[in-house]
């Protein structure tokens, strides 16, 4: 490699914009103080360690962070790669009355335990109760949750009759590039992991 090509970024700005890689697309659903659902979408996205887990980066600022607080629980719906135009619609700006009307374009349907709604045309779905808060990264903050539900299209469950490397092709993934590109994930290849790995 020739070091001499590698380029130094600029850490007074933050450096995510400089290049691209690779995240989950979900959108989190929460329960507005009005009675009505929210859905954001979010790409600061993951599973918490190996358990039942699952966070997402928030502004205090926005809806969902207030909403979260409030209500205690969340959805998280990965939306199909076909569906990418409709889950874009929930990043629309609110209107002066607060509301965000685009929503009404997103078919949902309810979660089976907590207070929400999930986006229809997704492929997996978690409820979770809020576990902690964690503020201080700037001016955002990490949302912890906990999958006390999950739900998952037959086409993406990886079942034992059915060979890992068929899946995507069944059923692609959607990724997100930021800062402002996506990808449709539709082949995978086995990981050359060293004997005697373990996680």
């Amino acid at each position: 490699m020739n070091f001499e090509r590698l380029i130094d970024l600029d850490l007074s700005q933050p450096v995510w914009e400089r290049f691209f890689s690779v995240a989950p697309l979900v959108l989190i659903g929460t329960r507005e103080e009005g009675g009505g659902y929210d859905l954001a979408p979010k790409h600061m996205a993951m599973p918490l360690g190996w358990g039942n887990y699952f966070g997402f980066m928030c502004t205090p600022r926005h809806h969902t962070y207030q909403n979260v607080c409030r209500e205690r629980v969340f959805t998280v719906s990965f939306p199909q790669p076909e569906r990418v135009v409709l889950a874009s619609l929930a990043a629309a700006p609110r209107c002066d009355d607060d509301s965000k009307p685009s929503l009404s374009a997103l078919p949902t349907f309810p979660a089976s335990v907590i207070d929400g709604v999930f986006f229809q045309n997704g492929y997996l779905f978690l409820e979770c109760e809020l576990d902690r808060i964690v503020d201080g990264f700037g001016e955002n903050s990490l949302i912890a949750g906990k999958i006390i539900a999950a739900r998952v299209r037959e086409e993406a469950a990886r079942l034992s009759d059915r060979d890992d490397g068929d899946l995507l092709v069944q059923m692609p993934l959607l990724v997100y590039l930021p800062p402002g590109r996506y990808a449709t994930v539709e082949r995978s290849f086995s990981f050359p992991f060293h004997s005697g790995f373990k996680q």
